[in-house]
């Protein structure tokens, strides 16, 4: 799941420690979310959100795999 975390933390001025710190997660956390690695928890998500001021989707833009089945209509 792609994210625009690291830029608005990055705006904000803030450490990823600083964020870890704010979010009550790890800074290994913050590195792999804003990596792509891990994708967060709702609780997590909300808390990312209040504190940038974002909606969830806003900042965790999720892109749903395309796959190559046929609608059955």
């Amino acid at each position: 799941m792609k994210n625009n975390l690291e830029l608005l933390r990055t705006q904000a001025e803030m450490t990823q420690q600083e964020l870890a710190d704010k979010v009550n997660v790890s800074r290994q956390t913050i590195i792999s979310l804003e990596n792509g690695r891990y994708n967060p928890s709702i609780l997590l998500a909300f808390r990312l959100s209040r504190l940038f001021g974002q909606k969830i989707e806003e900042l965790f833009i999720y892109e749903e795999e395309l796959n190559n089945e046929k609608s059955i209509i």
